[in-house]
């Protein structure tokens, strides 16, 4: 548990075959469903602070327990931590994210002044910010923080009750660009 952020609430991979990734995740460990969405659509892009090309996205989500957990695999050479990640450390764990509802803000400062710095951060679709955070003295310690607003935080709960209660039926499922 965080003093600063309350508990973890999502850990993110990278991945080179999102779909491979998938399979492995609700066949091998038993867990889903996973909520896959094949075009993110990305809207705003930074990479260290400055404008830049919007990374091709794809993302799956699901819970174990009260984490969630995303999978991430981008599609085009656009900068990025994912790919930065990749090309570092390989395939596997690259984040843990924080959620709120109004503090977005407030936890972004309190990273800084701790000596973090944004490594990339952005918005996809009309859902609320994102930004990754970076500290030199553990450079692959990837902090993010997430704002739940324009009905992420709804989608996300829809997420972790659909694995409360899931069998292991319909393992993966397909949502639309408009989510």
């Amino acid at each position: 548990m965080s003093l600063l952020f309350g508990g973890v609430c999502q850990i993110g991979y990278v991945v080179r075959d999102i779909e491979k990734a998938m399979r492995h995740w609700s066949d091998v460990l038993a867990v889903g469903p996973w909520f896959y969405k094949e075009a993110v659509g990305t809207t705003e892009f930074r990479y260290y602070g400055q404008a830049s090309a919007l990374p091709d996205l794809s993302i799956a989500l699901a819970n174990s327990g009260g984490v969630q957990i995303e999978l991430i695999q981008q599609r085009n050479d656009a900068p990025s931590l994912y790919l930065d990640s990749l090309k570092h450390a390989g395939e596997g764990m690259q984040h843990i994210a924080y959620w709120t509802d109004d503090r977005f803000d407030e936890y972004a400062e309190a990273l800084r002044a701790r000596g973090y710095v944004e490594g990339h951060g952005g918005r996809m679709g009309m859902r609320g910010r994102f930004a990754y955070y970076m500290h030199a003295d553990l450079p692959g310690n990837i902090v993010e923080i997430s704002e739940m607003a324009g009905g992420k935080g709804e989608y996300f709960a829809t997420i972790a009750a659909a694995a409360r209660g899931w069998d292991g039926a319909d393992p993966i499922r397909g949502i639309g660009a408009g989510q």
